[in-house]
């Protein structure tokens, strides 16, 4: 049976030329790289060139780049740390974040007192700036943690416009930049991000390998003790050969992203005009969405909701959804929930995300399943 996969929003293809570089350390170089031998010297060098290949990239300083296992991980690093040992009395976020952040959020409102604080969003799917200038004019020491594209619905943070309004009232910023490094430029002494987090298998990397971007002087303290590993920050042994591959994903990104952009933005726009002539009233979610990934609310009834997903993925294609079945009933996603009605909340919304392994004839397979829906 055909497959498609449309759903790189969630985890992506791994390039082959990175998976070349992963099997060449693992079979050339298995040296530990805190050993003082030939071996473990060789892995040393290929961990300390990948720290600075990336920091290139981003236009950061290779002693501010620690690979951790995810990009949650090194949320709950930089959240944890930055209350527990900075004094960080106040969070800001929005109702709209992955996860990884809220929960982690909720944990330390529960845990330290810190206070918590969510930012408006508008019926664009879009952060209320002006509501976080206001929140900001606070004497509590505050960090802003906010995503940079959101993960179901793509919409676009202004990072540099919320870095000036913290760097104003003196606060951290933390941004989720997961869905957007490796697919648009990201210099962070230009946007003045203090944290930023993100993972390789979201740019056609390894799964189980991330790191985190920690602005110099920082002053965030170790989230695992032991060895002496990425400067005392993360102890453990690190996985070279997955640190490698995420050098290389990043790598390839960037050689190619002019061409990627148009290509996959092509994809995008071929993809809605489809959808909207299967379905004249659909309806999408969100505006000035990221240019790889749509979110559409689709005319159907509620009872076909269920089972969408289920139907394409029974015809090989794999896509989400923005809606989730949990015991039997509906319930809209959180991000869904912040900015669409009650009953807009019901009906079956599907994010559709590309990149540039995708084809035409790809979203075609798509239409026609849809259409027997």
């Amino acid at each position: 049976m055909k497959k498609v996969y449309l759903d790189s929003a969630a985890t992506t293809l791994i390039h082959p030329e990175v998976i070349s570089v992963m099997m060449d350390v693992l079979q050339n170089d298995f040296g530990n790289p805190s050993s003082t031998h030939s071996f473990g010297r060789s892995a040393k060098t290929l961990l300390e060139s990948s720290r600075k290949s990336i920091a290139k990239i981003l236009n950061a300083q290779a002693s501010e780049l620690i690979f951790t296992s995810s990009a949650t991980e090194a949320t709950n690093w930089v959240l944890r740390s930055a209350v527990k040992d900075l004094g960080v009395k106040r969070i800001l976020t929005s109702k709209i974040e992955h996860h990884a952040t809220l929960h982690t959020i909720d944990h330390l409102a529960t845990e330290f007192g810190t206070k918590v604080e969510y930012i408006g969003i508008l019926p664009s799917g879009q952060i209320d700036y002006q509501d976080l200038a206001a929140k900001l004019l606070s004497d509590e020491f505050t960090l802003v943690s906010l995503i940079h594209v959101n993960n179901e619905i793509g919409t676009v943070l202004d990072v540099k416009r919320v870095s000036d309004l913290c760097k104003y009232a003196k606060a951290l910023f933390h941004c989720d930049t997961v869905q957007s490094v490796a697919k648009m430029k990201i210099d962070v002494q230009e946007l003045g991000i203090d944290f930023l987090v993100a993972t390789a298998h979201k740019f056609h990397g390894p799964k189980g390998v991330g790191f985190a971007y920690l602005k110099k002087n920082s002053m965030l303290q170790p989230m695992i003790f032991g060895g002496e590993q990425e400067k005392g920050m993360r102890a453990g042994t690190e996985a070279v050969h997955q640190v490698v591959g995420m050098a290389k994903a990043i790598e390839l990104a960037y050689a190619n992203l002019e061409a990627d952009v148009v290509y996959i933005s092509d994809l995008k726009k071929y993809c809605l005009a489809g959808l909207e002539t299967i379905f004249p009233n659909l309806k999408i979610n969100g505006t000035e969405t990221f240019y790889n990934l749509i979110n559409v609310q689709l005319p159907l009834s509620e009872e076909k909701t269920a089972m969408l997903l289920f139907t394409l993925d029974m015809k090989g294609i794999a896509v989400s959804r923005g809606s989730a079945c949990q015991s039997g009933s509906i319930k809209p996603s959180h991000v869904l929930a912040e900015f669409l009605s009650e009953e807009e909340s019901k009906k079956p919304s599907l994010r559709i995300s590309f990149s540039h392994f995708n084809t035409k004839e790809d979203i075609d397979f798509l239409f026609e399943a849809l259409k027997t829906v």
